[in-house]
C-alpha cells in the first residue's frame, strides 16, 4: 500500500481562481478538502494553489459588460497559478467560465470548465437557468446544452433582476434572508410549471441559499458541488489509498 507521502506525490495540484466571490471560494475549499479526504482516507487534504481577486474588481468588470478587461486580469491570475506548479485550474465564477476562451488563451496547463461536471450530471430534457443576470442572458449555456439536446428556458427579465440584486446585494456578503429564499422558490415553481424537469443552480452563491430539500421532487443541478468534486476526482485520479 502506498505511504502517505507517495500518495500525496501524486495528486495533483488544484490552481483555483478565487474571489468571486469569496463566501463561494470558501465553500469550494471545504468540499475540495472533504472530497480527497473522503477518496484517499487518513488525513489526507487537497493541494490547492490559490489566487483571490477583490470582488470589487469582478463586479465592476461584470457589470459593466467589460468582458476583455476582466478577461486580462483573470489571464494574468491563471498564469501565475502556472508558473507556481498548479496542474490544472478552476474558476469559482460560472459568469466568468463562461468568457474562459479569452482567459485562458496562452495557458499551458487545463481549465476543469464549471460545465463539464454540470452536463454529465442533467438527465432532464429540459431545465431552467437561475444565475447572475450575465449568465442568464448570455447565449452561453443554452447553446452548450442544446449540443448535448438540452433546453434551457430561464426567468423573465423582471424575476432576473431581482435574483441578481440578491446575489451581489445579499449572497455576496454572506447574507441569507427567508424573504429572498422564498423569491427565488417561487420563480423556479413558476419555471417548473413552464416545463422545467431539474433546475441549474449556475451561480455558485444560489446553492447556500436554496437546497435540494426545499424542492425534493425537483432535480437541483449545483454547480459549485458538482464543480469542485469533479476538482477533486480530477485530482486523485489513478491514485489508490
Amino acid at each position: 500500500m502506498p505511504s502517505p507521502l507517495e500518495l500525496s506525490s501524486r495528486m495533483k495540484t488544484i490552481g483555483i481562481i478565487g474571489g468571486s466571490t469569496n463566501v463561494a471560494t470558501a465553500e469550494y475549499y471545504n468540499i475540495l478538502n472533504a472530497a480527497v479526504k473522503r477518496r484517499l482516507g487518513g488525513f489526507h487534504t487537497a493541494k490547492i494553489m490559490m489566487n483571490s481577486m477583490d470582488l470589487a474588481t469582478s463586479v465592476h468588470f461584470v457589470h459593466g459588460g467589460l468582458w476583455d478587461e476582466g478577461s486580462e486580469i483573470l489571464r494574468g491570475m491563471a498564469e501565475s497559478l502556472e508558473r507556481a506548479g498548479a496542474d490544472f485550474i478552476i474558476c469559482v465564477s460560472n459568469t466568468w467560465n463562461m468568457h474562459s476562451t479569452k482567459w485562458m488563451r496562452g495557458i499551458k496547463i487545463p481549465l476543469l470548465h464549471i460545465t463539464e461536471p454540470l452536463i454529465a450530471a442533467i438527465e432532464s430534457k429540459k431545465v431552467a437557468l437561475l444565475g447572475t443576470k450575465a449568465t442568464m442572458i448570455s447565449p452561453y449555456i443554452p447553446e452548450v446544452l442544446a449540443r448535448h439536446g438540452i433546453e434551457t428556458i430561464v426567468p423573465t427579465e423582471a424575476e432576473m433582476d431581482d435574483i441578481d440584486r440578491i446575489i451581489f446585494q445579499e449572497l455576496s456578503y454572506n447574507n441569507f434572508l427567508e424573504s429572498s429564499k422564498a423569491a427565488y422558490l417561487k420563480i423556479v415553481d413558476r419555471l417548473c410549471t413552464k416545463g422545467a424537469k431539474g433546475v441549474i443552480l449556475g451561480c455558485t452563491e444560489i446553492p447556500l441559499l436554496i437546497k435540494q430539500s426545499d424542492r425534493p421532487e425537483v432535480p437541483f443541478y449545483d454547480t459549485l458541488e458538482l464543480h469542485a468534486e469533479a476538482a477533486a476526482a480530477l485530482a486523485v485520479q489513478g491514485i489508490e489509498s
